[in-house]
């Protein structure tokens, strides 16, 4: 799970560096650029949906083994 936080983290600050030197060292005119930063930041927060969505998948199925093995082991106990 820290690994996918600090994935996000990582994604999510290296969408603003680039969007800042995209934006001071742009060669395209301000209403490309503008076109640019949008298309970019919608790729980027589809990547961070889909990495949360992977997280949030992981983390319930290692929830669901966890419910698995805690109930076998009580009826072990109890039998």
């Amino acid at each position: 799970m820290g690994n996918v936080i600090g994935f996000g983290i990582g994604l999510l600050t290296g969408v603003i560096v680039g969007g800042v030197a995209a934006v001071l060292y742009a060669p395209t005119s301000g209403k490309a650029t503008r076109r640019m930063l949008m298309k970019k930041t919608s790729e980027a927060v589809d990547a961070v949906k889909e990495k949360t969505s992977e997280a949030v998948d992981t983390v319930k199925e290692a929830a669901s083994v966890a419910n698995r093995k805690g109930h076998a082991a009580v009826y072990a106990i109890r039998n």
